[in-house]
């Protein structure tokens, strides 16, 4: 669901008292009770924006980037009814101006749970360091809980040694200026990011990671699973968005995940073509998906389907392989896990919708009765009317 309206009108229907209780309280639909943390995705214009949400959550091409409208309003979209993972990605016009009375800049913060700013790496970037500044000087007064991501994206056109000279000097300028401003508390977290790589799906990856509220527990069954199956290392990964919400605690290569990404693919692709009939009407992934691809260096790639939207990617040796049976008694005993997390995440839900509800119900039978009396004056004089509904 994607949604684009003008920053004032947006504004204006936040500060409505009883919406704008629930966007502060996290709530995304009053009587949902489902929470679903907001990302926003801020930065200049032409940094690159709106292409990293359509390349991530759109399938978009790469190329087909090239062809994207600068965004000139405020675009909010909710990925939750594609995928397992549930929040809303707002799209800021990157001329969008703080000190503009229309802009509610606290209530978009209120209820914010990451803030990423887009730095181009190809442009230079004192403008942007500049409203780095202000945005996450703004946004921590408002929410001092907001996680700050960079992303210093476009640089897959640098060499190594200019990747990480550009980050080493957008680190310490950025932080110079928060120290300058006596906010040392704040933590900003920086990503190199492209599009044409996997990059860009690493770093969404450990923003997400950081709004999951089960993401501890999630970490601890899989290195309870690996270290019991003698797997070398394992994803839990979001299937549509090639997203990992979690992985064991051992250090993330970049070309072990995009192997995996790699393997997604191909599992989703040759299902399409081989594995639905025409008088299917199926998801390409479902409960029977399952894949194992044998590498040319002894390592065996195991896919297996957790959720309908979820999957475990797992890398071990071949000589462990052979004790499949083992591995999926414990992936069984694994997926049973995983299950009961998500059942209680579902108990705490209901219970907020019933909660939510139970507000609502209040507030409205508060207005019904405020509704029943009229106050009206009548030559200086207040009467008092009763109105009578028919029954």
């Amino acid at each position: 669901v994607t949604e684009c309206r003008p920053h004032s009108s947006l504004s204006r229907e936040l500060s409505r008292s009883e919406e704008a209780f629930d966007w502060a309280s996290g709530f995304s639909d009053p009587l949902s009770g489902e929470v679903k943390p907001r990302i926003l995705l801020m930065g200049l214009r032409r940094s690159g924006k709106s292409s990293i949400q359509k390349v991530v959550f759109h399938k978009m091409s790469p190329n087909e980037t090239l062809f994207l409208e600068s965004t000139n309003k405020i675009c909010r979209e909710d990925v939750s009814n594609s995928s397992f993972v549930s929040f809303q990605i707002w799209d800021f016009p990157g001329q969008i101006d703080f000190f503009d009375p229309t802009f509610d800049y606290e209530m978009i913060f209120r209820g914010t749970g990451a803030l990423i700013f887009v730095i181009d790496s190809q442009d230079d970037y004192v403008e942007a360091l500049s409203r780095l500044h202000l945005t996450v000087t703004r946004a921590y007064k408002v929410n001092p809980e907001i996680n700050f991501e960079v992303f210093i994206h476009k640089v897959d056109g640098l060499s190594d040694d200019a990747k990480i000279e550009k980050q080493r000097d957008i680190h310490k300028r950025a932080n110079d200026d928060l120290a300058d401003a006596g906010l040392e508390k704040i933590h900003l977290s920086l990503y190199l990011t492209s599009i044409y790589d996997h990059s860009i799906f690493e770093a969404f990856s450990k923003v997400v990671q950081k709004l999951i509220p089960q993401l501890p527990t999630l970490e601890n069954l899989l290195n309870i699973f690996i270290s019991n199956s003698g797997i070398e290392k394992a994803f839990l990964f979001d299937v549509v968005s090639k997203i990992y919400i979690a992985t064991d605690s051992s250090p993330v290569d970049m070309q072990t995940y995009e192997l995996c990404c790699d393997m997604i693919d191909v599992v989703i692709d040759i299902s399409c073509i081989y594995g639905l009939t025409e008088e299917e009407a199926g998801q390409p992934y479902d409960k029977e998906s399952m894949a194992i691809i044998h590498l040319n260096n002894t390592t065996v790639m195991y896919l297996k389907e957790v959720t309908k939207f979820l999957a475990l990617v797992c890398f071990l040796r071949e000589e462990s392989f052979e004790r499949k049976g083992l591995i999926d008694y414990n992936f069984h005993c694994f997926k049973n896990a995983i299950q009961e997390v998500f059942d209680v995440r579902v108990k705490v839900q209901k219970n907020r919708k019933l909660l939510s509800q139970r507000r609502w119900s209040k507030q409205a039978s508060i207005e019904s009765s405020a509704a029943t009396t009229e106050r009206r004056p009548i030559g200086g004089i207040t009467c008092q009317s009763t109105i009578f509904k028919s029954t």
